[in-house]
């Protein structure tokens, strides 16, 4: 078989001297505290049963979709689960795509055009910043959740009289610090300024808002915003995800993002299952006041040991910041060894200097998992 180029090589051998090369692991039985399946419903039997009965009733006995949307895989489900969504959303339209990725990279790589501007916030997610090199438009970050920087970018490109689009970019809730913007000031830069605001709310779909419609929708600002992404891979505990906005936007994706044009489309248990999650989420409030509960107690016991490095977040992804690839990865190893699901961030998925310990909190968490894994990690910080 034939090798691997020697380039390739040594940027491997690169990452292993970093101590930051990425392994597949196995499943194992710790206590979750890294994965996004933030209500349980990726392992909920009641909606898997509940999905798989919803096929039945319908009549529906296929496994794929045979093809894309645009040539044969426009099957019946997506005309109900693109309803559900708008309706539960508040939005005129969407659109589903089969990741959340690819909404990512379908929506960035063909809205901005050549002469536009995006101004993006510097922890933006890797699939906004990939969808932001396939442009024609030019790109400028701003500090992370700094109004001031980002409204000195805004004037900065109105005043020399750019006659382009001018699009903002953040997320909800940042995947890396679990922590937000303020998107009721953001929503008033991008009024005053003629700028279009596009969110990312994939890590608040299930945690904020009286039924989990997301951040943006709790504050009342959906009709303020040009664009919202949903990802259903995280709070709903299965896969997918749409684009939110204007049935113009949805008519243009479905003309330009090649993400969305030149893929098979997601079989119809896919799309069974998101349509159940939503109505199972609208119907069981008690997941979400379980996570809200739990996250208030993880934040006192935070408070409680004095553990100063943590990012401040009311969501459910809560970060320590431990620098250095080696020190955080043997704070997570002994924390797997007695038996706790944490997992470290390395460079570069963060900066150098900026690794951190994420702990992702579940409905399904418990007071006492809290209190031992933060004892034990007060401990080890210590030590």
């Amino acid at each position: 078989m034939k090798q691997l180029p020697t380039s390739l090589s040594e940027k491997l051998l690169q990452r292993k001297a970093g101590n930051a090369l990425r392994k597949l692991t196995k499943p194992d039985n710790r206590i979750d505290f890294s994965s996004n399946d933030y209500l349980g419903f990726a392992v909920s039997t009641e909606i898997f049963n509940a999905a798989h009965q919803y096929l039945l009733d319908n009549r529906i006995a296929v496994n794929g979709a045979t093809g894309s949307r645009l040539i044969s895989g426009n099957h019946s489900l997506y005309a109900k689960a693109e309803e559900t969504i708008c309706n539960y959303h508040k939005s005129e339209s969407a659109l589903i795509f089969n990741s959340g990725y690819d909404a990512n990279v379908g929506l960035f790589s063909s809205v901005p055009q050549k002469g536009d501007i995006v101004l993006y916030d510097e922890y933006i997610h890797a699939s906004i910043r990939d969808g932001m090199r396939l442009s024609l438009a030019k790109a400028y970050k701003f500090s992370h959740n700094d109004q001031s920087d980002l409204e000195r970018l805004l004037e900065k490109f109105r005043s020399e009289g750019n006659m382009g689009e001018l699009y903002i970019v953040t997320e909800s809730v940042f995947s890396m610090d679990g922590d937000s913007p303020d998107l009721i000031e953001m929503i008033a830069m991008s009024e005053k300024y003629k700028a279009n605001l596009i969110v990312d709310e994939a890590h608040a779909l299930g945690v904020f808002g009286e039924k989990g419609e997301g951040l943006i929708q709790s504050l009342g600002l959906q009709d303020k915003v040009f664009a919202r992404v949903m990802t259903f891979g995280k709070g709903l505990g299965c896969h997918g995800a749409a684009v939110l906005g204007c049935p113009q936007l949805r008519e243009y994706l479905l003309n330009f993002a090649r993400s969305f044009i030149y893929t098979t489309a997601l079989p119809p248990h896919s799309l069974a299952t998101i349509i159940t999650a939503y109505d199972f989420m609208a119907n069981n409030p008690e997941g979400q006041k379980s996570l809200k509960n739990i996250v208030s107690f993880f934040r006192s016991e935070v408070e409680r040991l004095k553990l100063k490095s943590f990012i401040y977040s009311d969501s459910a992804i809560h970060c320590v910041v431990v620098p250095g690839n080696e020190k955080v990865k043997n704070i997570a190893s002994v924390l797997q060894q007695e038996g706790f699901g944490v997992k470290p961030i390395l460079s570069p998925t963060v900066p150098e200097g900026q690794e951190r310990l994420r702990f992702c909190l579940h409905s399904y968490t418990t007071r006492e998992q809290v209190m031992q894994v933060l004892e034990l990690l007060t401990a080890h910080l210590s030590s």
